[in-house]
């Protein structure tokens, strides 16, 4: 029970954070570019009671990633659909990114300021969860970024691609939506997509981030998957 305590803690925050910006920023892209589907729901706001799906929360805990109830959009009030679908899709990991670079400037400054290790001192143990805190969102927004930019849909890769694609490649990958995320499942529970493609994008970008601190992320976060 101390550890479930300890979890929460240190993953509750960065994680919700983490989905529900994602979310919002998907609407508010939308939004700018002609679709008020969003705004008009009541899905601009960071209030996570707006956007929470009680499982996708769940599974920040159990699996370290998560996510929220996906913010609606319709794609055919956007100006031009296909090409602001790509800045609609690719707003919600460019999001993630920003909030992990943020977060590990964060964290090299109050590892700066006190060692976490040095626990003698009152300013390090006041310093230390917020350190842990910081660890984890740079690892869950660069997961979060990298997992949806996985190249079908409906994640965000998928949407992206589709823009990009001619319209008839288009309109074929646009017909494994209503099975893409049978496909994400079969490719992360039975191939080896995590260990081989998405876990060395994450070690790099942890490495970019948090540079002298990739370790402590790594470590907070080995902790946290215990």
């Amino acid at each position: 029970m101390e550890d479930f305590f300890l979890k929460l803690s240190v993953m509750l925050v960065p994680g919700l954070l983490a989905i529900v910006c994602h979310e919002v920023s998907h609407g508010y892209i939308a939004w700018r570019f002609g679709d008020p589907t969003a705004r008009m729901l009541g899905r601009l706001t960071l209030n996570p009671l707006k956007h929470i799906d009680i499982v996708g929360t769940l599974m920040i805990f159990f699996i370290g990633i998560g996510w929220a109830k996906p913010v609606p959009v319709t794609f055919e009030n956007l100006r031009n659909p296909k090409r602001d679908m790509i800045w609609v899709a690719a707003a919600g990991p460019v999001t993630n990114l920003l909030l992990a670079t943020f977060s590990a400037f964060l964290l090299r400054s109050l590892v700066a300021i006190a060692n976490p290790a040095a626990s003698a001192s009152p300013l390090s143990m006041l310093i230390e969860p917020l350190v842990m805190m910081l660890s984890f969102s740079v690892y869950i927004n660069l997961l979060l970024a990298i997992f949806n930019m996985i190249p079908v849909p409906p994640l965000d890769g998928g949407r992206v691609l589709m823009g990009l694609l001619p319209n008839r490649q288009a309109a074929s990958l646009s017909r494994l939506e209503p099975y893409g995320m049978i496909v994400i499942i079969m490719l992360v529970f039975f191939t080896n997509i995590f260990s081989y493609v998405i876990s060395p994008f994450l070690h790099l970008g942890v490495q970019l981030l948090a540079g002298p601190q990739s370790g402590l992320v790594m470590g907070v976060t080995r902790l946290m998957m215990r």
